[in-house]
């Protein structure tokens, strides 16, 4: 297939650009240039602003056109209006942030957030992307596909929302670990979602589709972490209103924890559709071991990553699970 890739290669971008060359695909990318320009060097880039630049790729052909970063209308139209005569399928790459609902689990159909003046920046961000998908829809009918993703995760993340777990295991000792171990979580490796839209690409997938990992919970993930590295650690469970009244932010303040009123259920996504369609995963413990190898060779997060500071997170075990304590957490 000739493929064009919309965005940058630093994460999701680098991961299909990997996964379409690895299949043998002809690729075409498209974007600002601002990531590593020798990181593929033999490819053909385009440079230029999505927004303003769109106008190269008119007359193009493409089998397909992937478009990883664009956030709302004004983003995705120029480059659906340059290329829908000329392609034959645009994959989209959307959010499950787009669902109104996050109370009960999240599944195709159900309704999206319609873009509003005044929204706060992560209602907004979910109502762009569903304006952005309809524009697409709009555009392509069944020859658009929509992907929408959870939290994804693995090497070369530019958050630290999971690096930061086999990071601080690595280091031992005793772990403050948020809620329990029944925390529900759920994600999907990023090499797992690229492998996934390239077999969709290829099979000629149309329609919207949830595309995250199997729900799991945060005990699961923290024990396949102290199953792949091997410094001792102790996991010390620190109750939710504990770390609620001493101030630790609901939204991931502690990584992958999550305690926002109406937010119960953002980890009971649907997948069912995408895993019919070829979605497969690879183990926990392959993920944890390969974010880990990154996350070492890049010498650790840059300053103010997400996560606990070591200085805050053993303030909280004194103040909240002191030793003489800790086996009834």
């Amino acid at each position: 297939m000739n493929i064009l890739i919309v965005g940058g290669t630093r994460f999701l971008g680098r991961a299909i650009v990997d996964a379409a060359l690895g299949r043998g695909h002809e690729l075409t990318l498209f974007n600002r240039g601002t990531t590593d320009p020798a990181l593929f060097p033999g490819l053909e880039t385009i440079l230029g602003d999505r927004c303003h630049d769109a106008s190269k790729l008119s007359g193009r052909s493409f089998d397909a056109v992937i478009d990883v970063p664009g956030m709302n209308p004004g983003d995705v139209r120029p480059v659906v209006d340059a290329v829908s005569s000329f392609v034959e399928r645009y994959v989209f790459v959307s959010t499950v942030s787009v669902y109104a609902d996050h109370s009960t689990p999240q599944v195709e159909g159900q309704p999206v957030l319609v873009p509003a003046e005044g929204q706060d920046p992560g209602v907004a961000y979910g109502a762009g992307k569903a304006a952005a998908e309809e524009v697409v829809i709009n555009a392509f009918g069944d020859k658009a596909l929509v992907a929408r993703p959870g939290l994804i995760v693995g090497p070369h993340d530019p958050t630290d929302r999971f690096a930061y777990w086999p990071r601080r295991i690595a280091r031992g000792g005793r772990v403050l670990a948020p809620g329990g171990p029944d925390h529900p979580a759920q994600f999907i490796d990023v090499r797992d979602l690229a492998s996934w839209i390239m077999t969709a690409a290829e099979d000629g997938l149309g329609g919207v589709f949830n595309a995250t990992g199997r729900p799991t919970t945060l005990g699961a993930v923290l024990e396949a972490c102290q199953r792949v590295v091997t410094a001792p650690s102790e996991l010390v469970w620190v109750d939710d209103e504990d770390l609620l009244a001493a101030g630790v932010n609901p939204w991931m303040g502690v990584p992958l924890w999550i305690r926002v009123p109406g937010w119960e259920a953002h980890a009971e996504v649907g997948i069912e559709r995408a895993s019919a369609s070829g979605l497969v995963f690879r183990s926990l413990e392959e993920t944890v071991r390969d974010t880990l190898a990154w996350d070492l060779a890049r010498g650790g997060p840059s300053q103010g990553a997400e996560g606990l500071s070591h200085e805050w997170e053993q303030e909280l075990l004194r103040q909240l699970a002191p030793v003489s304590d800790a086996a009834n957490i």
